[in-house]
């Protein structure tokens, strides 16, 4: 594929300028066919739901090799966490407190979200913004959507629009922990009045924050279209490319937080710890790496059949394979299919060895809409129809001392299972003018999921002494309406209200973590929304009150299994309510600001959590212990948080003081304090509360034919914060000789950086 990009990229330079210059009409100076190819998933002005948007302009001043997850940070209610503590890697967020997986994504209408995991992978996409004309996060339960369901918020992301002018640009920076990022990209302008590309390549490459937490990231961004005034075929493929070192480990409390006498340590990472040297150096696994290629590719018709009636369809494609390897302690053989061995006179049950997990999954499907718009009102009906097969299996590659059978395989395969969805969905949503100043919004989708899972599970269970049997075979039929009001009484004031129903499946941990005797359950929010906006020239207002009520919602338990993925389970009743209120003014000419604040509740009503027990000889018992809390907080849920933005303008000159400020976060959902901890002075299972500062300045020279030199300087952290964004906490009890349970506990989190920069400099022509 590299090949041909080059070619496509040198064509492109080679044939663009002089070509488009002469056939550039006025037929084709505007193309208002780019406008629509989003518009059934997205919210407009008079849609009654809440909602924000982050143009192209925006996207670039913001985007220094950080993933979206970060760029999101300047919408309201959104927390950001990084593992590397960068920005740059594994990077996930929260919106409303709601995990990353209840969060639909889609890239021109067309699902992102994995299938099975419910997760967008950003690593997979590096430099994404680089290839997006702009954003749209709705809150809540939003519109209806292709793909997985919108828990909580979704994002619908539009890819750039087709090039009308030639244009070339090469963006490079560098920055602390010696981060770079390249990105090269170039477009042909129109092409015989009918064809236009573009096209981009990118690295990004950082040593992270977090000890060897480096990341060495390549992506590539090709579109193609042929186009009248009325038709238009677009072809896109995208991927990417990553090797990551893991850091999903975190780093534990009784490090980050020492008790007195001792040295904290905020760059701590045990992944690959493989015991000490002679001298008492600690040893690490060098290939302790995550490696994973994506791919897709989206092929689009928009036709216009009449002013009023105009019809998307799209194929895609996405290809994902890869693997993560890493090196385990003391474990014991027969876990991996393996017998024990001799060595020396002594049996040896326990080893260390080097294991790799794969995924090889395929995602493809089918899009489509129609929209229909006249005089009082505007009305779409559309759908997907999407399949997924991931195949999931696991090889023993060493094993420290080995000297059992001779034919020992290197690459011995001791689980595979195999994934396989069906995800198909149909809505009908209108928009109506009742009178000139009030319009009702009507929407109703009915979603249908079959999810089979067969095969061995990569977990040893120690109760039927195998590996995990995964026996799963689910469907789903989800019908989620949604009605809203809209009215706007003058050019100023609008208020608008609205009611939402929403339904998911559990995921696919959901099935394979689940604890002793839980069986997942499927998750239904109801969700009400109200809202005001002002907006006069130089002010603008908005408040928006929500309750969310949830049933069986799976919330965070604070838990992660081997490999760091956070991990849920169902809460019967629980309910997340709050106010969020958006602000912006122009100070004084050049000058201006903007913020916003949410306040929230973020209940379960009576909780129970159910710990696992250990006998004396280490084994889980059949039977949990059962702890009753009451009402607690939901878990990674804060009760503030708050943004604001200057933003300075004067000539060639910007300058953008961003501050965000996060509440204090529960590790899991019962708000104790280990007592009995005693290697920490952290006892709260909590994430303390932290406000960030960052400054960007920049400075364009414009040059005659079109030319444009940028320089940019990001400053994040400006004051120094010690922080944490995310953590996890794992307990049990252990069952004395006496009968009685004692209490353990293991609690890590994942600081980020301290102050450090990021130089830009990109030169566009």
């Amino acid at each position: 594929m590299k090949k041909e990009i080059i070619f496509l990229t040198a064509f492109l330079l080679s044939f663009a300028r002089g070509f488009s210059e002469n056939v550039v009409g006025d037929s084709v100076k505007n193309i208002p066919l780019q406008e629509v190819e989003v518009v059934s998933v997205r919210a407009t002005d008079r849609t009654p739901v809440t909602f924000s948007g982050l143009d192209k302009e925006t996207l670039r001043s913001v985007n220094f090799g950080a993933d979206i997850p970060f760029l999101l940070l300047l919408t309201p209610s959104v927390i950001a966490t990084s593992d590397a503590g960068t920005g740059i890697g594994y990077t996930g967020f929260r919106i409303r407190g709601t995990d990353a997986n209840r969060i639909n994504v889609t890239a021109n209408g067309i699902p992102l979200n994995d299938s099975e995991s419910h997760g967008v992978f950003w690593v997979n996409m590096p430099d994404f913004a680089s290839s997006l004309e702009d954003l749209q996060v709705q809150r809540g339960v939003g519109t209806s959507t292709n793909g997985a369901g919108a828990f909580g918020a979704s994002i619908n992301m539009k890819t750039e629009n087709i090039p009308l002018q030639p244009y070339g640009e090469a963006n490079g920076g560098y920055g602390s922990f010696n981060t770079s990022k390249a990105t090269f990209k170039t477009g042909s302008g129109v092409l015989g009045k009918h064809w236009a590309f573009d096209a981009r390549l990118s690295s990004i490459r950082s040593d992270g924050f977090i000890d060897r937490a480096c990341v060495d990231l390549k992506s590539y961004f090709v579109q193609g279209a042929y186009f009248n005034e009325r038709t238009m075929v677009k072809f896109i493929t995208f991927g990417g490319k990553e090797k990551t070192y893991h850091a999903w480990d975190g780093v534990p409390d009784y490090i980050l937080f020492p008790v007195a006498g001792e040295k904290e340590n905020r760059t701590y990472n045990p992944s690959g710890y493989m015991g000490d040297d002679a001298a008492r150096n600690p040893l690490y696994y060098p290939n302790q790496t995550d490696n994973y290629k994506q791919t897709h590719y989206q092929l689009s018709l928009l036709q216009v059949l009449n002013p009023q009636l105009k019809f998307n369809v799209s194929l895609h494609y996405t290809k994902g394979f890869g693997y993560y390897e890493e090196y385990k302690s003391g474990r014991t053989l027969e876990e991996y299919g393996l017998k024990p061995f001799e060595l020396n006179g002594e049996q040896i049950k326990k080893s260390d060895l080097v294991r790799q997990k794969y995924l090889d999954n395929d995602f493809g499907g089918l899009v489509f809409s129609m929209d229909y718009n006249k005089n009082k009102g505007n009305f779409s009906l559309g759908g997907s129809a999407n399949r997924y097969d991931g195949h999931h299996f696991g090889r023993v590659i060493w094993v420290k001392n080995y000297a059992g059978d001779s034919d020992f395989d290197p690459l011995h395969e001791y689980y595979r299972s195999k994934g396989e969805k069906s995800d198909a969905n149909l809505y009908i949503r209108g928009n109506y003018s009742l009178t000139k100043n009030l319009s009702v919004y009507g929407d109703l989708q009915f979603r249908r999921i079959d999810y089979t899972i067969r095969g061995k599970n990569d977990t040893w269970d120690w109760l039927a002494g195998e590996m995990q049997n995964l026996n799963v075979h689910e469907i789903f039929n989800f019908f989620n309406p949604k009605a809203g009001l809209y009215y706007q009484w003058n050019a100023q004031n609008v208020l608008y209200g609205s009611i939402a129903a929403a339904h998911r499946e559990p995921n696919r941990n959901n099935y394979t973590d689940a604890g002793i005797n839980e069986i997942p359950q499927p998750e239904r929010l109801t969700d009400y929304e109200l809202g005001y906006r002002f907006n006069r020239k130089t002010w603008a207002f908005g408040a928006n009150l929500y309750y969310m009520e949830y049933k069986d919602q799976l919330v965070l338990n604070g838990k992660v299994n081997e490999i760091g993925e956070p991990l849920t389970s169902n809460v019967p009743n629980s309910y997340r309510t709050g106010i969020e209120l958006t602000g912006g003014m122009r100070i004084i000419p050049g000058l201006e600001w903007s913020g916003n604040l949410t306040l929230s509740r973020n209940k379960i009503k009576n909780y129970t959590e159910y710990v696992t027990v250990y006998d004396s000889d280490g084994n889980p018992e059949a039977e949990q212990q059962a702890d009753y809390y009451g009402t607690t907080n939901i878990s990674f849920s804060p009760d503030v948080i708050a943004n604001s933005l200057f933003t300075f303008k004067y000539r060639s000159f910007t300058a953008g003081f961003h501050s965000n400020y996060v509440g204090k976060q529960y590790l899991d959902n019962t708000g104790r304090t280990d007592a009995n901890q005693t290697q920490s002075r952290k006892k709260e299972r909590s994430i303390d509360a932290y406000f960030v500062n960052n400054l960007r300045l920049g400075y364009d020279f414009s040059y005659k034919g079109r030319k444009q030199l940028s320089v940019h300087l990001s400053v994040n952290n400006l004051f120094n914060e010690k922080y944490e964004t995310n953590g996890w906490v794992w307990s049990c009890y252990y069952r004395q000789a006496d009968g009685s349970l004692e209490p353990y506990t293991e609690k890590s989190y994942f600081p980020q950086a301290g102050i450090n920069i990021m130089t830009n400099v990109a030169l566009r022509f």
